[in-house]
């Protein structure tokens, strides 16, 4: 399936951009996101934003990307690159497992 995500314009978003396309093998955790590590750090202007929406897209440190399939609350820092436009059906499109997932520019 694709989705896509509006990206916001900023520092971690314009280097984010520059790695892209690239397909990363996601992993599970805690039933509500999917992770991967990125091959090299990127700018981070970490903030807790309190809950997390479906569909948000993450910067977990400087080289976690965390796509979020669950609406929760949190209290951890995270630095936002985006959020997929329409979620509905983001969870079960990524499944309870592992997943590989393209990111590219349209």
């Amino acid at each position: 399936r694709t989705f896509t995500a509006v990206l916001l314009n900023n520092a971690t978003v314009t280097a984010f951009k520059t790695k892209l396309p690239m397909t990363l093998s996601m992993k599970e955790l805690n039933r509500n996101e999917k992770y991967a590590e990125l091959p090299s750090g990127l700018p981070t202007n970490a903030a807790n934003p309190g809950t997390i929406q479906t569909g948000d897209l993450m910067l977990y440190g400087s080289t976690t990307l965390v796509l979020f399939y669950e609406t929760f609350p949190t209290s951890y820092s995270y630095t936002k690159l985006g959020r997929v436009e329409n979620s509905a059906g983001l969870a079960n499109a990524l499944g309870s497992g592992n997943v590989t997932v393209t990111f590219e520019l349209e």
